[in-house]
């Protein structure tokens, strides 16, 4: 059985989104979590009831107790883990601004997967890999 720690699911094919998950694996408290690409690793988003599809269209968390956090939420809950971005973290959410951030990912989620899709990236193809 695993052990109870954060699971964050990434697209590894996306330059950006690797970019960004390889800066944030850089940094101390990165070690305490589950860096999971999605683009390689079915069987955990089969173990976690991901969807592929799903998880190309928005960033997911899942925190250690089993809730998942998605869009900008996911990336609030992956700071509040790591020392360099918790302050940010604890000041999104104390000033409640999580919705207007998620409004705006969402806006950019869609315009990257959208693109990830017309590249081929998101097809049928890529769940037999």
């Amino acid at each position: 059985m695993e052990a109870a720690v954060p699971m964050v699911f990434y697209d590894g094919q996306c330059p950006l989104c690797r970019r960004e998950i390889n800066h944030y694996r850089s940094l101390r408290g990165a070690e305490r979590l589950m860096w999971i690409d999605i683009t390689h690793d079915e069987e955990m988003l089969q173990i976690h009831g991901l969807q592929r599809e799903t998880a190309m269209a928005r960033f997911h968390v899942r925190d250690a107790v089993g809730n998942w956090h998605i869009g900008a939420r996911g990336f609030i809950e992956l700071w509040s883990h790591l020392p360099v971005y918790s302050w940010l973290s604890r000041m999104i959410r104390a000033l409640r601004l999580e919705n207007a951030l998620d409004w705006i990912y969402t806006r950019f989620a869609d315009w990257r997967h959208k693109q990830r899709c017309n590249d081929g990236s998101c097809d049928a193809s890529l769940r037999s890999k």
